[in-house]
């Protein structure tokens, strides 16, 4: 059994060796006992727009759930481990050697710190997976429930979301959790989040940065008044660092990718709607303004990619002032917040008929390029970039 040594828990465990810098822990505790030890990491900002945690608030009706069945089964079983991570203050002690594991297992015993005054920040540990159950068994009115833990050691906060969001990845976890927390993730990521981790870094910036004109407008969990979809946002950014205007940007085999230019760009184009396109179009919800729902977005991305290309070449990007140049080109066709699209197709549509698919997207996009190339005097070829 598990026993207490003043202010220590010292749980018999196996340690795994799964790489040459990783350590894997494999204990059984009683579930009661967690909370001692483990805090769960709600994801949070601070005063400072710093990101904080990486859980998503409890799930209750999921925690009353296990509660019902660990409490009233005859003979429960909760097989899955929790998945803990400990900082460095937790220090595993290998037992006498002599016996005949394999040699990347090791047993010994995890020595963990507790005490009854700790605040959840001052925990040694963090819950990266298995909340709702350790909730569950916590507030069951059973006196012991045995659980197994994985458990790792590292004091890098990074690595505590890159493994949150690889555990949870196949999970049905929000997308617009895993995208917050992308920015701050460290190590190795499934190849369709690697690709998503600069647009979303580049998205955090735009939304919490203090002279950014999105400031606080894209929704996100830890930002959810924001009336632009995170989703659209990162899709617009996602298009343009592949085949745009970011795409000069995004580093190489040799460099990293400028991001700060990058946020500077994007605050001197949307500086340049805002003035454009004034208060009847901009912050409103998207019911209220097509300008920031998903067509808008998107197709205002494909418009600024193509006021860029105009511009002369690679090193010469438009400030607020180019950028509004061109904007004011289209503004007298834009139809965000009243009356009807005239896109060419010989179907009139209501402002609001517009929506977030594929086709209207496109539709749009290609009635704003299409209008810009002509009032530069140029032809837009409808084959290239889109989708």
């Amino acid at each position: 059994m598990a026993g207490s040594q003043g202010k220590l828990l010292h749980l018999p465990a196996l340690e795994i060796t799964q790489g040459p810098s990783r350590r894997l822990y494999t204990f059984a505790v009683d579930g009661k006992q967690v909370p001692s030890f483990a805090a769960v990491s709600r994801v949070r900002r601070d005063s400072e727009q710093q990101l904080h945690g990486y859980q998503r608030p409890e799930v209750l009706a999921h925690v009353a759930a296990i509660r019902r069945y660990v409490e009233s089964d005859d003979n429960p079983l909760l097989p899955n481990a929790i998945v803990v991570a400990f900082d460095d203050r937790v220090r595993f002690v290998p037992a006498d050697a002599g016996t005949d594991a394999p040699s990347y297992v090791r047993l010994g015993t995890l020595v963990v710190p507790v005490s009854d005054d700790w605040e959840d920040a001052d925990k040694p540990g963090f819950i990266v997976d298995g909340q709702q159950r350790c909730a569950a068994i916590r507030n069951a009115d059973v006196a012991a429930f045995p659980i197994c833990v994985t458990a790792f050691i590292t004091a890098d906060q990074a690595d505590h979301r890159s493994q949150f969001i690889l555990v949870n990845s196949t999970k049905p976890l929000p997308k617009g959790l895993i995208h917050e927390l992308l920015p701050a993730a460290s190590g190795p990521l499934p190849n369709q989040l690697r690709v998503r981790q600069l647009p979303a870094t580049v998205l955090e910036r735009l939304n919490f940065d203090q002279r950014s004109p999105l400031r606080h407008m894209i929704q996100t969990p830890t930002n959810p008044t924001g009336v632009i979809k995170d989703n659209s946002m990162l899709r617009m950014l996602e298009n343009s660092i592949s085949d745009g205007l970011l795409y000069r940007f995004r580093g190489n085999e040799d460099s990293l990718p400028n991001i700060g230019f990058m946020v500077t760009v994007l605050s001197d184009f949307w500086t340049a709607v805002r003035e454009v396109f004034g208060e009847d179009a901009w912050g409103k919800p998207p019911r209220k303004s097509r300008l920031m729902h998903g067509a808008g977005i998107i197709s205002m991305g494909y418009l600024m990619d193509a006021i860029a290309d105009t511009s002369g070449s690679d090193d010469d990007v438009p400030d607020v002032h180019g950028f509004a140049a061109g904007l004011k080109t289209v503004k007298d066709y834009c139809r965000w917040t009243e009356g009807t699209w005239d896109l060419g197709d010989g179907v009139p549509r209501r402002w609001n008929d517009v929506q977030n698919t594929p086709r209207d997207i496109q539709r749009v996009t290609d009635f704003l390029v299409t209008r810009y190339y002509a009032g530069q005097g140029k032809r837009h070829d409808r084959s290239s970039r889109l989708f």
